[in-house]
């Protein structure tokens, strides 16, 4: 083949260090129902492979896979040789996937692999294409197709016959100079199948050869020589006294028969005698420390067929011998039926043996599975045969017999057949019978039996034996018969009794049963309830009857009797209707005692409860001028009694009760006379000790929290000394109430102990008093004093000249605590601070703030020997100062550098920073170059040349800047100089980037025969190459799949798509950059979200 020429089997490189790992496949498992089997053809012939699997338990289409080798996936390699094709049958259910290899050439031979998968399940298949043709010298390292030696000759044996007179080709050579992503390239192009072993010895022979101190001539690196032949392998020392080992192996190989030692001059000579493919190894000897290496290939002959297969026709059950004899002993072979090889495992029904040159293939016990093409396989050709296996002539012993059962009894059919051990199938009006827990099928040897447990009116019909395999059948009739019965369990009725409410229809459905169908009367004592009647009738069907009352009336309760009668006996039963109604209204009730917010009530049950006990009582009630009525209770009150509550004081009322039952709701009963609630007010609230003295108690409390439509009029405080049995009968109100909550004892005597108490008035009375639960002592209580210092007080407090300063600090203590005031220590000057004090504050007051009150002043509170004290920072603030010095420092181009010391007055205040201005000194006019800066040194930048400036400087502080400024007593003049242009040097902006998608693909769901799109977004420079990939497959050529790509955008369009086209999706960008992928998922759905 011309090197220009293009051919399908070329793939991407694979590295020789990658060749020794081991590829993991999945385990195997069975969906191959036929396999591709392998074939020969000559050049620029034709072949097709077909492998189906079978879709029956399958959700979606399996993925299947054609190599070439061990690695070559021809996904990628379609074309002109080269077609994969899909189809499906949908009637039986079967994938179809063929690989046609069109004008095939001499390199297309080798070993083909195909490989199904569905989730979990993995199935593989292997098989050979020999391709007849010339073959060169390059096929040292072409594989055979069954079985393959372990390792590819290089180099052939001297005794080898010359081969013919074509151009050679250093393919050596070739290899080493080429990239190792081109070697796959140069094997397939050269014929060479074995790329695993041609890269590992490549890999040696890239080592750099080191000039040899002991040799003058290495071993080559490869021999190859047939099995049983001689071979001499030879070295030449450059030392001959040098010490010299071989090695097999890396064991060292001592002299014997097989190897034999030999000494020529300079050369040393190992002689193998009779190889064998145990000699099929790596070969070195060793002279002093330097050693050389080769590698001997046993190329084993082909093992021909002597003695064909003869072709076998019998009969079931027989034995089966099929016996062919090879050209060579032990050799391998592979018995093959229908193109499957046939498992020989140990619990088979196949068995291998061999002898000498004979092998065979024994089946013990044959069966019509059986018939088929059996071939025995060896490396040198096959031989084939046809067995046919048929069944034995059938003979009906007993036949099947007609039968009559009685519902529910056992049902045993039995026929005997020849020869016993066929099997066969039970069919009932054509329908196959399946075992399960009511049907027995048994066969034991000739005898067939089907057992029905507990017949039922379905078993009833024509019952069929059909044995497999055979055209005959046995038949017989079987007839149920069963007396009637009426099935009153399935009701669910209590006591046979069905309730109804009046007004509404009424419909029973009895289930009966009886063969053939009974005839069904129903009675109503001695009335006959015929089928034509109006409003009561009854009817009958095949399994129920029916009696059906349109509008119940009260006149229909009572005892109603089903009669029926058949061939095979009389049967009957009854059942009771009930109607039933809502009752009658509860007499009127009488409320007969009335609160400030309730009633009480009680009233008499209603005479009639409608045929059903009486469940309880609804309440309701309405104000009196009011036309709504309001229920009172959501729960049934089972009582004749009921207390109404949360009702407004001073508003008639008026109530009514309904009766419930199991019906329902009856009308209302009459309402009862109007009442009016009314009730005096609830106890004062919160009663707490305000205030104590030695003479007095302050009191003081909270509303009661009802105080009812009669109001409030006021409160009546009572007290008594403790220990007496009542309270004192004085008031201390001088008996006037007092609207007041809070209220002062007075006139105590001191130290005595004494308890409160407070009433509400109104007009219907006093209410409950509220008294304080523990006495009170008439005595002043110390309370320790505490300055509470306003949270702002807490830290420096700051405000600037002239302005009033007003601070109040409030305090807690009893009796009046005594305040004092220091400043620093130090009294504080009444002329310049006021003070002013009461009995729960102090109060500082400076009307015109001056840098001199600024400071701590410490406030001390006393009461006789508890004392709390608090420190008040007061700081008062003012401009500061201009800065002490300004000088310029340098002066350099437009620039000029000032420095100066901070001001000596600061205003109490720290300085927060400069206001730095420049003036031209030919206008005086002052700009500002900068503010709120906080160094002391700066440089002034883009000054005009020529001009001369002066400068000044303001200070800052929290209050504002400096009135006056600082100005530098020297001017700056900026000085022309010369000036040097430098162009700017452009660099070109790097435009390149490897491929980036900017919007990844994002799962997907589709709907089965609409058109699916998938997008993404990529950036790259150079503009990148776009591969689609489905499960990790590129896409290629493929008409269901459209591809656009425009600006950047991908869009893979998936037209109508199936269920079998989910899976994962992939998007590949590659530039010269580098490479970037994105994946999603595609789900696709039924059209009717099946």
């Amino acid at each position: 083949m011309s090197n220009g020429e293009k051919v399908w089997s070329l793939g991407e490189g694979q590295a020789p260090e990658d060749l020794d790992k081991p590829v993991d496949t999945p385990p195997l498992s069975s969906l191959l129902i036929e396999r591709p089997q392998g074939g020969s053809i000559t050049v620029g012939g034709d072949i097709s492979f077909v492998a189906k699997v079978e879709a029956q338990d399958l959700l979606r289409k399996p993925t299947i896979k054609w190599f070439k080798g061990k690695w070559m996936d021809l996904a990628s390699k379609t074309g002109k040789h080269l077609q994969l094709k899909e189809t499906f049958d949908r009637r039986t259910k079967i994938h179809t996937f063929e690989m046609h290899i069109i004008k095939a050439k001499d390199n297309y031979a080798g070993n083909y692999r195909c490989e199904v998968t569905y989730k979990d399940k993995f199935d593989s298949c292997s098989f050979d294409l020999e391709v007849k043709g010339f073959v060169d010298i390059r096929s040292a390292f072409k594989r055979r197709a069954w079985p393959q030696p372990s390792h590819p000759p290089l180099v052939s044996c001297p005794r080898e016959p010359k081969q013919d007179e074509t151009p050679e080709v250093d393919v050596w050579e070739i290899l080493k100079s080429a990239r190792p992503d081109q070697y796959e390239k140069i094997a397939f192009e050269y014929g060479i199948t074995d790329l695993r072993g041609l890269l590992k010895r490549l890999k040696k022979t890239k080592k750099e050869e080191k000039k040899s101190e002991a040799f003058a001539k290495k071993l080559d690196p490869a021999y190859q020589v047939d099995k049983g032949g001689k071979i001499r392998l030879v070295v030449d020392l450059a030392d001959p006294t040098v010490e010299l080992k071989w090695y097999k192996n890396g064991q060292e190989i001592r002299p014997t028969p097989k190897f034999i030692f030999e000494q020529k001059g300079t050369q040393r000579i190992m002689v193998i005698n009779n190889c064998g493919l145990n000699d099929d190894a790596a070969y070195s000897v060793a002279a002093g420390e330097e050693k050389c290496t080769t590698e001997l290939f046993v190329k084993e002959l082909p093992v021909k067929i002597t003695k064909e297969i003869e072709a076998v026709k019998t009969t079931v059950n027989e034995r089966i011998e099929l016996a062919c004899e090879v050209s060579e002993e032990g050799a391998q072979v592979k018995w093959c039926k229908n193109g499957v090889e046939v498992p020989t495992g140990p619990r088979s029904r196949y068995r291998v043996k061999s002898e000498g040159l004979k092998h065979w293939l024994i089946i013990d016990d044959a069966s019509k599975e059986d018939t088929g093409t059996f071939t025995l396989m060896a490396s040198g050709g096959t031989s084939e045969a046809k067995v046919q296996v048929e069944l034995k002539p059938l003979k009906i012993i007993q036949d099947l017999q007609d039968m009559t059962v009685l519902l529910g009894q056992p049902l045993k059919m039995h026929c005997e057949i020849f020869p016993g051990n066929v099997p066969g199938r039970w069919y009932r009006n054509g329908q196959l019978i399946q075992s399960n827990d009511r049907i027995n099928i048994l066969q034991r040897a000739k005898n067939h039996r089907l057992e029905i447990v507990n017949s039922t009116i379905h078993d009833a019909g024509d019952y069929t034996f059909v044995p497999e395999g055979y055209s005959q059948s046995l038949c017989a009739k079987v007839h149920i018969v069963d007396p009637p019965r009426v099935h009153l369990e399935s009701l669910n009725f209590p006591d046979n009794t069905v309730t109804i409410v009046a007004g509404n229809k009424l419909r029973v459905e009895i289930p009966i049963s009886g063969e053939p169908a009974p005839r069904v009367v129903w009675m109503k004592g001695e009335r006959v309830i015929l089928d034509s009647g109006h409003r009561v009738r009854a009817e009958t069907f095949s399994d129920h009857t029916s009696l059906t009352i349109d509008i119940a009336e009260k006149e229909d309760t009572g005892n109603y009797k089903i009669v029926l009668q058949n061939e095979a006996g009389e049967a009957g039963a009854s059942i009771k209707v009930k109607v039933v109604d809502i009752p009658d209204p509860p007499e009127v009730p009488l409320v007969t005692e009335v609160g400030g917010d309730w009633c009480s009530m009680t009233w008499e049950p209603p005479i009639y409860d409608g045929g059903s006990p009486i469940l309880g009582y609804f309440i309701e009630r309405k104000k009196k001028q009011s036309s709504r009525w309001m229920r009172l209770n959501f729960d049934l009150n089972k009582e004749t009694t009921f207390e109404p509550k949360k009702m407004i004081e001073g508003v008639p009322y008026e109530v009514r009760v309904f009766a419930v039952n199991a019906i329902g709701v009856s009308k209302p009963s009459e309402p009862s006379k109007a009442f009016v609630p009314l009730a005096v007010t609830s106890e004062p609230t919160m009663l707490v000790v305000d205030d104590v003295t030695d003479t007095t108690v302050t009191m003081k409390w909270r509303p009661p929290d009802t105080i009812g439509a009669a109001g409030l009029d006021g409160y009546l405080v009572e007290y008594c000394i403790e220990g007496s049995k009542k309270h004192s009968i004085d008031i201390v109100t001088n008996k006037e109430l007092t609207e007041k909550t809070k209220y002062t004892i007075t006139g105590l005597p001191p130290e005595a102990k004494i308890l409160v108490r407070v009433r509400a008035i109104n007009a219907a009375g006093a209410s409950t008093p509220r008294t304080l639960q523990h006495s009170i002592l008439v005595k002043e209580v110390i309370e320790p004093p505490k300055i509470r210092i306003p949270r702002h007080l807490r830290q420096t407090y700051t405000r600037k000249v002239g302005e009033a300063v007003n601070l109040v600090i409030p305090f807690m203590g009893k009796p009046r605590p005594k305040v004092s005031w220091l400043k620093e220590g130090q009294t504080v000057d009444p002329t310049q601070v006021t003070i002013r004090n009461t009995d729960c504050d102090s109060i500082i007051f400076i009307r015109k703030a001056e840098r001199k009150h600024s400071g701590k002043y410490d406030m001390k509170v006393e009461v006789e020997n508890h004392v709390d004290t608090a420190i008040v920072d007061i700081q008062i603030v003012d401009l500061p100062g201009p800065p002490q010095c300004v000088k310029i420092d340098e002066v350099w181009g437009g620039n000029v550098a000032l420095d100066w010391t901070p001001p000596k007055d600061n205003g109490n205040a720290a300085i927060t920073g400069y206001t730095i201005q420049k003036a031209d000194k030919k206008t005086m006019e002052w700009y500002t170059c900068i503010e709120h800066y906080h160094r002391t040194c700066i440089t002034i930048t883009e000054l005009v040349v020529g001009n001369e400036y002066y400068f000044r400087i303001y200070s800052e502080n929290m209050v504002g800047l400096s009135e006056g400024a600082t100005q530098t007593k020297d001017s700056a003049l900026i000085v022309k100089e010369g000036m040097q242009l430098k162009n700017p040097e452009y660099i070109d902006h790097d435009f390149k980037e490897p491929p980036k998608f900017t919007q990844p693909l994002i799962n997907t769901f589709a709907i089965a025969g609409y058109n699916a799109t998938l997008n993404c977004s990529v950036r790259a420079n150079p503009r990148p190459k776009v591969i689609w990939m489905k499960n990790k497959i590129a896409i290629i050529d493929d008409p269901r799949y459209r591809m656009f790509s425009n600006q950047g955008v991908c869009t893979l369009e998936i037209r109508k798509p199936s269920p079998y086209d989910g899976g994962m999706y992939s998007c590949k960008a590659i530039n010269y950059l580098g490479d970037a992928l994105v994946e999603c998922k595609l789900e696709v759905k039924g059209q009717f979200g099946l």
